[in-house]
């Protein structure tokens, strides 16, 4: 450490403020040296009486490079008194006493020691990033400082952080801050946005700045899919030999990373393409030159879906300014920004925290292993309610917590696993089947990216994925020096995941959601080769919960039961056929695969990965289980209904035996005698359904519940005959005269006037019969049905001939209510429509005669139709 870093005048700062008090903040721009200086100033400080030192980084990369920039430092090998510890990786020993850790490491420590008897202090760095896993660590540690070890030191280190509410949030902790170092970055966007695919928009801009500036070239790109495209396009390019193209993201092997982060040879230009990944912690040495896409990948989990997808968005204005200062670490430089003016103006200012868009069934389980709510720990951003509450529910689904919430014994185990609840409760459940190597396989291949995404016509049969790592790893060397070698070396934490170790911690900003937790592997993710770096880190983990586990190494299960373990890991994925590539899953969602393929007619299939978009989701990965396998491990969760129901596709009562698994019908089988009065209500509750059309309507039934209706405009005494009135009361007045009857056949044989009647008493019906009598005699002798359609204007159609003689308008309700008389054509067609007979006599009839006269000649049309006789036929009887 003989090189001044600016940093450096502030340490004495940081000593003293942690000295004085229980927690501290540091701000400090990248560049500074906070990550590995800070940590080295505290290890000699008598303060804190030899106990460890642990320093959380977000990802696995940064923990590594910061170890070993540290122990080197020092003069030591890594794992001397400098180490570190991640996921499938760990170097500590001994003597050492700064451990740099990925942030689910701590957790696994705080949930084995929740006083953390041997660390003095916890520093967490890049606090800004919010991970989950940062904002639960610090709620349990500042729990624990407040419970447990008043002497326990926070330090929160960030380059960007809103420094004052985590300040008061650590009890008004001093804030501490360093200028930094930096030179001017000019800053150089595009006139207009971006058409079409990124990569070549990118490419062209690298070969812009390779000619207009000297050094080492950034380049942001959101994943590891564009990272690849970008690639190829630079080599067709074909920049020349002095020119490197390094990738940079965390699904790298470690020789490959180191590549990308260190100096290039003399005479030769370096162009790094990295995720977010190079935005804090890791330092690039030799870079000018940042080309920013502007975009990251993030993991968003949906309260609808249940499913975590990775959506690409736009980057915040504090990433963006991040990403543009490492242009300016050693000399003045330039970032290229791959948007507009106009849309920078339009970024947020900050990322949302990840826990605020996470799923929250880890964090869930770590509360309850804890044995706090989230309204009992301190946080910068509290769980939303609704995400925490689907996370328990999800929890109780997997046997993790009790009917009372608390904690069960397999909930402790899976905790001890230290990976999502979906895939701890899987491993623990494969275990006493003799399927437990399978189910390691398979936690593996799910925490990993999908390892054949990318081939093409994608096919998403998870037993294929198992095929290719036990072809691709059998061909490689069982010594071959990476993940395992050193995974293998990891210390014991306790419990189950005694000889796992700490680094086996749900690791999720490091690792990227596997597609097991329910991410969407946006496209490119993967290339086309299964690269043996993958392959490694799968075959280690693996091996590691094997370990865990207790199981011996033997000979391999059999693929297809994998459909049966991703049942246990998903019992809300569990999918019923119900057409070609179309599927109904348990959790009550549908989904489809999108190519037609051999899990495209599946009776029953899981599905471990879906989209999440839409009404029904694209499945992207899964496995075909059987009915008897279903029948034969889920027993405790399917539920048998025997019901009697009305069956709209029979148009009849039904009695149903069904057996259910979630919205799945697995088995339906007819009950053998069904009960008259679960018939006679599943009868109603059919009509109620489908409305009274299923009763027989004729001329009398619809005439009686017309003059039911017209009694009831008139006087509201009356009962209410409105359909919506009779289907809330199909039990009183139709029950009894339905009694016995089991399809819509059968209802046809019904008496529906009947069964109005008995809305009424027996004096209503006889007030009904003389105030809204069915027909009225006219004239002629003949007696006229009445319409009392409108309730408001009974009517009569009847040949106006019919009507000479009468002077006045008939009326009923006992005088009070005029009929509206249609008047017909001897041929039955309508002439007039009038409820003043005598006006239309003295007015219109005439004009009616002449017309009439003329188009039936032979037909009786007396010049005084007053005094005229009636007649029904053509001329009146002499």
């Amino acid at each position: 450490m003989n090189h001044k870093l600016p940093i450096d005048p502030v340490l004495p700062d940081v000593i003293e403020a942690l000295r004085a008090s229980a927690s501290a903040v540091l701000v400090a721009p990248p560049g500074a040296g906070k990550t590995t200086r800070v940590p080295l100033a505290l290890l000699n400080d008598a303060a804190w009486d030899g106990r460890r030192i642990l320093m959380l980084e977000p990802r696995r990369m940064a923990a590594r490079a910061a170890a070993r920039y540290m122990a080197a430092a020092l003069g030591e090998q890594i794992g001397d008194t400098v180490g570190y510890r991640v996921r499938l990786d760990s170097k500590v020993g001994p003597k050492t006493r700064i451990e740099v850790i990925t942030e689910g490491v701590l957790t696994r420590l705080l949930q084995r020691d929740p006083a953390l008897e041997d660390v003095g202090i916890v520093i967490f760095d890049e606090f800004h990033e919010r991970s989950l896993q940062a904002d639960l660590g610090l709620a349990l540690c500042l729990q624990a400082q407040s419970v447990l070890r008043d002497d326990l030191r926070l330090l929160v280190m960030s380059a960007t952080l809103d420094a004052e509410p985590i300040a008061a949030l650590l009890n008004d902790a001093p804030i501490i801050r360093s200028e930094g170092r930096s030179f001017p970055v000019e800053t150089v966007y595009l006139d207009r946005r971006i058409e079409g695919r990124m990569e070549p928009a990118v490419a062209r801009c690298v070969a812009r700045a390779l000619q207009a500036e000297s050094g080492d070239l950034l380049v942001f790109l959101p994943g590891a899919g564009e990272i690849r495209r970008t690639e190829a396009e630079l080599r067709a390019m074909q920049l020349g030999a002095h020119v490197r193209v390094a990738p940079l993201h965390g699904s790298l092997p470690q020789q490959a990373q180191d590549a990308a982060l260190a100096p290039g040879p003399a005479g030769t230009r370096k162009i790094v393409l990295a995720t977010s990944i190079a935005e804090s912690s890791l330092t690039v040495e030799g870079v000018r030159v940042v080309i920013d896409s502007g975009l990251m990948r993030v993991p968003r989990f949906s309260t609808r879906t249940g499913m975590t997808r990775l959506e690409t968005i736009a980057v915040s204005r504090a990433s963006a300014d991040q990403r543009r200062g490492r242009a300016g670490r050693l000399e003045p430089g330039v970032c290229y920004r791959l948007w507009t003016e106009q849309d920078d103006r339009q970024l947020a200012p900050r990322t949302v925290p990840e826990l605020l868009e996470a799923d929250l069934a880890p964090l869930a389980l770590e509360l309850a292993a804890w044995g706090a709510a989230p309204d009992e720990l301190l946080w910068l951003d509290p769980p939303p309610a609704a995400a925490y509450a689907q996370a328990r529910e999800l929890l109780g689904r997997l046997g993790a917590l009790a009917a009372d919430g608390t904690l069960t014994p397999q909930g402790r185990q899976m905790v001890e696993l230290g990976v999502h609840p979906r895939l701890s409760h899987m491993l623990l459940q494969a275990v006493p089947l003799g399927l437990g190597a399978l189910a390691c396989e398979l936690a593996a291949l799910l925490n990993e990216r999908d390892i054949l995404r990318g081939d093409g016509a994608h096919n998403c049969d998870m037993r294929l994925r198992l095929e290719a790592l036990r072809r691709a790893s059998a061909r490689s060397s069982a010594d071959d020096a990476g993940p395992d070698g050193a995974a293998s070396a990891l210390p014991a934490i306790g419990g189950l995941s005694r000889q796992a170790g700490a680094a086996m911690a749900a690791d999720a900003n490091a690792a990227g959601s596997g597609p097991g937790i329910g991410t969407d592997n946006a496209a490119g993710l993967a290339g086309p080769q299964t690269d043996a770096a993958a392959i490694r880190r799968i075959v280690a983990e693996a091996r590691q919960w094997r370990r865990a586990l207790g199981l011996a190494e033997g000979k391999p299960n059999d693929v297809n039961d994998c459909g049966l373990l991703l049942a246990f890991a998903y019992p809300d994925r569990i999918g019923q056929r119900r057409s070609s590539g179309r599927f109904l899953l348990s959790g009550g969602r549908g989904a489809y695969i999108a190519q037609q393929q051999p899990l495209s007619d599946a009776a029953y299939l899981v599905a471990a990965d879906l989209d999440g978009h839409g009404p029904e989701s694209r499945i992207d990965l899964a496995a075909p289980v059987s009915l008897q396998e279903l029948e034969a491990h889920f027993s405790d969760r399917i539920s048998v209904e025997s019901g009697i129901v009305w069956e709209r596709s029979a148009q009849a009562v039904r009695g149903r035996s069904r057996h259910r698994l979630g919205a799945l019908v697995l088995k339906e089988t007819p009950l053998a005698s069904p009960g008259a009065e679960e018939t006679l209500a599943a009868l109603l509750a059919g009509i109620a359904e489908e409305g009274l059309g299923l009763l027989p309507w004729t001329k009398a039934a619809n005439q009686y519940l017309e003059r039911l209706r017209f009694m009831r405009h008139h006087d509201l005494k009356w009962p209410d005959a409105s359909d919506e009135a009779l289907l809330a009361a199909l039990g009183d007045w139709l029950g009894p005269h339905v009694y016995g009857i089991k399809s819509r056949a059968e209802l046809q044989r019904l008496k529906t006037v009947e069964a109005l009647e008995s809305l009424l008493t027996w004096d209503q019906r006889r007030e009904l019969d003389s105030v809204a009598p069915t027909h009225i005699a006219v004239p002629s002798g003949s007696r006229i049905a009445v319409d009392y359609g409108n309730p408001a204007a009974p009517a009569i159609h009847v040949r106006l001939q019919e009507m000479f003689g009468l002077q006045e308008t008939p009326r009923i309700a006992g005088g009070k209510v005029p009929l509206t008389l249609h008047l017909l054509s001897p041929a039955q067609r309508p002439v007039q429509v009038t409820r003043d007979l005598a006006s239309f006599w003295r007015d219109a009839y005439f004009e009616v005669k002449k017309d009439l006269k003329g188009r039936y000649p032979k037909h009786y049309w007396p010049d005084d139709p007053l005094v005229a006789l009636p007649t029904n036929r053509t001329r009146p009887r002499p």
